[in-house]
């Protein structure tokens, strides 16, 4: 909708308009409305029939003679226009209606012109308070994602100004853990989907590798709402050691079991859960795997293990066992960890159980189909 400062532009449009006609083109565009000092004034007169004669005499006030020092209708020259538009606006945004008494009965709609039928001493009289519908900061203010757009706008302009630039090598690049999208969506509490989401990280990581000579300096501020407030590349890991007894413990899962092995300098000897390992484990191939650890470093003479496992079934406590042996092994021997990573024993197998779904036998079998 157009605004009344384009309206005011058009000599042609303002010559040819009356002070009624300009009253009802600015109440058409929203542009005027009554201040809360009138609307208190108007509840105190105690008589909505007085402000509506009133609002009424300063609408009709045309059809009054005028006097030959009253302002003419319409504008006839540019300089009458320009005064103006300069005495309605202050660098094109409109100027507020100056402040009125709370006790003044006559403070109404009809206010826009002075005093009765009688304008401002300034040409056309016309002030503005201001916009009657507050205007949003943010361009995305109607839209599902606010934040996030107003980012990604801000980081395209950005992009496109300073993408061109020389890069630099990696090394050279301070490094940086970025936000995930679960992290970015919990922050900002907007649904953003993965494919608008790595178009930013790709931007993001190019204006990242700009060369330090180079960078502008707004570019680190664009970047800021994708960075990982922990940083994980700097984080130092807890190191586990000996305890006073010269064990170490090491944690281990598979499936939905767990396992913690002690491992102590010995003979060879091994127990789970307080049994002998063929006592825990009845099948060759879950022994095979419990001592698989031991076996591919070939210290199965060197160390004595104590084990305690539970969840789950034999074949993924079995497993669980040789990632927990493994795991403790190296808090004795950090070198042996090139030897048990090739035998895949420091490597947690992530793989689940696939969960039963809702009227199928399994987890994706379906039942029978019966024709009758």
């Amino acid at each position: 909708m157009a605004s009344l400062r384009t309206t005011l532009l058009s000599q042609k449009a303002i010559a040819a308009c009356s002070s009624r006609q300009l009253l009802q083109l600015e109440r058409q565009y929203s542009l005027l409305r009554v201040s809360p000092a009138q609307i208190a004034a108007s509840k105190a007169a105690g008589s909505q029939i007085a402000v509506q004669r009133r609002h009424a005499t300063s609408i009709h006030s045309d059809n009054t003679p005028r006097t030959p020092g009253s302002a003419p209708d319409s504008l006839g020259s540019d300089a009458e226009m320009d005064a103006l538009f300069n005495s309605l606006t202050t660098d094109g945004i409109p100027k507020p209606l100056p402040a009125e008494s709370e006790g003044d009965e006559g403070a109404s709609f009809d206010g826009l012109f002075g005093q009765g039928s009688s304008r401002n001493s300034k040409l056309g009289g016309f002030q503005l308070e201001g916009y009657a519908r507050p205007v949003p900061i943010s361009a995305s203010y109607f839209t599902r994602q606010p934040t996030f757009n107003d980012n990604l706008i801000r980081l395209q302009q950005i992009y496109r100004k300073y993408g061109s630039l020389p890069m630099a090598e990696a090394n050279q690049v301070n490094r940086i853990t970025w936000s995930s999208l679960k992290d970015f969506k919990s922050r900002t509490g907007e649904e953003v989907t993965p494919a608008e989401y790595k178009r930013c990280l790709a931007m993001v990581k190019k204006l990242h590798r700009i060369h330090p000579r180079l960078k502008p300096a707004g570019i680190d501020d664009t970047i800021a709402p994708f960075v990982r407030k922990i940083h994980q590349v700097h984080s130092e890991v807890k190191k586990s050691i000996l305890d006073r007894f010269g064990r170490a413990l090491g944690v281990g899962r598979r499936k939905t079991s767990t396992a913690r092995a002690w491992v102590v300098e010995g003979t060879g000897e091994m127990m789970v859960n307080g049994k002998s390992l063929s006592g825990a484990f009845g099948r060759v191939h879950d022994r095979e795997s419990a001592m698989w650890a031991l076996r591919a470093t070939d210290r199965t003479d060197k160390y004595n293990v104590w084990v305690l496992v539970d969840g789950g079934g034999t074949t993924g406590q079995a497993e669980a066992v040789t990632l927990a042996v493994a795991r403790a092994l190296l808090i004795h021997e950090p070198a042996l960890k090139t030897a048990l990573r090739k035998a895949g024993c420091i490597t947690r197998d992530a793989r689940m159980v696939e969960r039963k779904k809702h009227g199928r036998v399994k987890a994706r079998k379906r039942p029978a189909w019966v024709k009758r």
